[in-house]
């Protein structure tokens, strides 16, 4: 399983640096075109969920402690699994949409989009099992009524978000503002913190760089999963995203992927470095803040892949009524995340399926290499 992650990690990057060296003046534009900042609140607030907000400082302490980790410091260990090279993934995804599949249409062929769908369901039932899983540790003391509860209102948001368009570009940049405004609060709930200390916190990421081949391959079994992780959401996210790519050239989408995103995300983990540095406590207001916002992030997935599957398979509030709608994909959705309760199903498994899904349509592009011919803007 790690010997195929491995290739497929090679092959992708591989695959965007070609893209990028290749094709760097290829106009990338969606069907909804729009600003660059909306553009990214929506893939930022799509293609990342709670465990942002929530995992850094149980985590912290783990990559202080653990061998596998030795070798650079928690922050830039923390940096590596969730920015820098692995919005790579996301990159190639979104060109393809934007690009390549207008063009050959694989997935409209229906053994491709069966599996496709299967993909999406797939992992939108398993994000919302792994917020009601550890919902626990977000929320101290939360009975079980109150954790299914919480995840059925979660849910029945994002399927509500989810019946028109206009709702995600409002959503995706008001979380993505209030992600900002988070990070200001608990910098300044921060005793003896200030933009000093902030930059001072930040200069540990540079160990990530410095050590960025360490971050290809998986470190360990804990990056195994997020790798995994990674793969499973690219393919769905360039889908989805695509669609609200306002006219980028290639170079400009790569590096708008690898660098802006990274921005806030640097931001967010060294603040709660410097709590975890100098053992500082998060007030209760605090911790309620990061909850809420972290409920958004959940909403904004769900939202986005609700509604990818919902437009691929057309089941939609036009063909069905915004009732049917929402009933049904309530119903399926919640129902998938209670039974993911008594099966084993593991994130790698989807991971190893996209990885097959790639592994199809690069043949099928090698076989149709004459209708790839990008023409520069």
């Amino acid at each position: 399983m790690t010997t195929i992650l491995s290739v497929a990690i090679i092959v992708t990057l591989l695959t965007s640096a070609f893209i990028v060296i290749k094709g760097r003046n290829v106009l990338c534009k969606g069907e909804i075109p729009s600003s660059l900042f909306a553009f990214l609140a929506i893939l930022f607030t799509s293609g990342l969920d709670v465990g942002l907000i929530m995992f850094p400082l149980t985590e912290f302490p783990v990559y202080a402690e653990e061998q596998a980790y030795a070798f650079t410091n928690p922050l830039a260990i923390e940096f590596g699994f969730w920015g820098g090279l692995v919005w790579a993934f996301y990159f190639l995804t979104t060109f393809y949409f934007c690009v390549i599949e207008p063009k050959v249409k694989l997935f409209e062929i229906p053994a491709i989009k069966i599996v496709n769908n299967i993909i999406v369901i797939a992992t939108c039932a398993f994000t919302g099992f792994l917020f009601l899983s550890y919902l626990p540790s977000y929320v101290d003391g939360i009975s079980d009524p109150m954790r299914f509860g919480l995840v059925a209102i979660v849910v029945l948001f994002a399927v509500l978000s989810s019946t028109d368009i206009k709702y995600v570009k409002v959503l995706s940049i008001a979380s993505t503002w209030l992600f900002l405004a988070l990070i200001a609060g608990v910098m300044l709930n921060a005793d003896g913190m200030g933009l000093p200390e902030l930059a001072s916190t930040l200069g540990s990421i540079g160990g990530y760089f410095t050590n960025l081949d360490q971050f290809i391959l998986p470190i360990s079994d804990y990056h195994q999963f997020y790798l995994f992780w990674w793969f499973s959401w690219s393919i769905m996210i360039g889908q989805f995203v695509a669609r609200f790519v306002g006219g980028l050239k290639t170079w400009q989408l790569c590096a708008a992927l690898l660098v802006i995103p990274s921005i806030p995300l640097a931001l967010w983990f060294s603040v709660l470095y410097y709590y975890h540095a100098n053992a500082l406590e998060i007030v209760d207001m605090m911790k309620m803040a990061m909850i809420v916002v972290g409920i958004i992030f959940v909403i904004n997935s769900l939202d986005s892949l609700i509604r990818l599957y919902t437009s691929n398979m057309d089941l939609t509030v036009e063909r069905f009524g915004k009732t049917k709608y929402i009933a049904g994909n309530f119903i399926v959705m919640y129902g998938l995340i209670l039974a993911y309760q008594f099966t084993p199903f593991d994130i790698a498994w989807v991971g190893l399926l996209v990885i097959a899904l790639y592994a199809v349509i690069y043949v099928m592009l090698f076989q149709r290499q004459a209708e790839l011919k990008p023409q520069p803007a």
